[in-house]
């Protein structure tokens, strides 16, 4: 604790090269993964639905985010407003993106509507809109200063307060939303399970509960967000009220996490059984031989078979 209590007076010019690694280490993890599920949407056509779509764009606006938070150049004043606006831009995109899946989801399974395709424009407008706007708000009161290799708007209590109602505040508001949604679909395939089961329709009951591992996974995705922003959140708190008292550890893991958002996402939303299955066609039709030995055949699509698609992608293909 005196420790780092010692380094939170001030950042010395050796804490801020090791941040300034970290960030530039973790985005680029980020870059790569988010790349990745780009490159799949292009190159994969039977990924191309609208609910992958939608993945595609969080992929693109987390490779943007990531992108312009290595590049910039704080000590260029053009370049460091181009960095700090860009990165705030493109990542209230990437959580509100997944606020669209999210509706998405929830509008399929549990409204049981199939126009969700016709509200692909309204995504949009409500994504690249909001975004813009946070970030024109986020200029008011503001006067950007560099720290390492990236730009931080943090001049004045006003300039803080405006930040954090641009970005926490929607951020947060994101989270709640896509927690509570994800809960209302998990309890309606729980009452799906339930009402199968007393009927002993063995198929419906297989299929209710694939359906049901899937959606499990989903009710975590929001903790995605509350992972890479927490350590921010709780930074920006503290800076707002101890602004000459800087704790190392806690802007360590705040760059660190906020850094590895899109890795989580590209992980978590992209890399879902309908990618690994088109991968693993294409390596088995280029290597067939190379692959049979990775993978034998009475287990090549073992763990394909086992992981349900969600209920969203099986009714985009009814």
């Amino acid at each position: 604790m005196a420790a780092s209590v010692a380094l939170g007076a001030t950042l010395t010019a050796h804490d801020r090269q090791i941040l300034t690694a970290v960030n530039s280490g973790a985005s680029s993890l980020s870059l790569a993964g988010s790349s990745f599920i780009v490159l799949c949407y292009l190159l994969f056509k039977e990924l191309r639905k609208f609910s992958f779509k939608l993945v595609f764009y969080l992929a693109l606006a987390d490779m943007l985010c990531s992108f312009f938070s290595i590049i910039g150049d704080p000590f260029k004043g053009f370049f460091c407003y181009a960095q700090g606006y860009s990165t705030h831009f493109f990542c209230v995109a990437s959580f509100l993106w997944t606020t669209t899946i999210a509706f998405t989801l929830h509008r399929t399974v549990v409204k049981h509507k199939t126009d969700v395709e016709d509200l692909e424009a309204m995504f949009h407008l409500y994504v690249w809109g909001t975004s813009l706007v946070m970030t024109v708000m986020r200029s008011f009161g503001n006067d950007h200063k560099h720290l390492g290799a990236w730009c931080w708007t943090q001049t004045g209590r006003a300039g803080k307060a405006v930040h954090f109602v641009t970005f926490y505040m929607p951020l947060w508001g994101a989270i709640l939303y896509n927690g509570f949604t994800y809960f209302q679909v998990i309890r309606m395939l729980n009452n799906a399970t339930r009402m199968a089961v007393g009927m002993s329709s063995q198929t419906f009951v297989s299929d209710t509960r694939d359906n049901m591992r899937a959606l499990n996974r989903w009710g975590y995705y929001p903790l995605i967000l509350i992972g890479s922003w927490a350590f921010g959140t709780i930074n920006r708190i503290h800076d707002f009220f101890e602004p000459n008292h800087r704790i190392f550890w806690l802007t360590f893991l705040d760059v660190g996490t906020a850094a590895l958002m899109g890795l989580f996402n590209s992980i978590a939303y992209g890399l879902n059984s309908s990618v690994r299955r088109a991968i693993c066609e294409r390596l088995d039709k280029f290597w067939p031989e190379r692959l049979s030995r990775w993978l034998p055949s009475n287990l090549k699509y073992k763990n394909l078979q086992q992981e349900s698609e969600l209920v969203l992608f099986k009714t985009e293909d009814q």
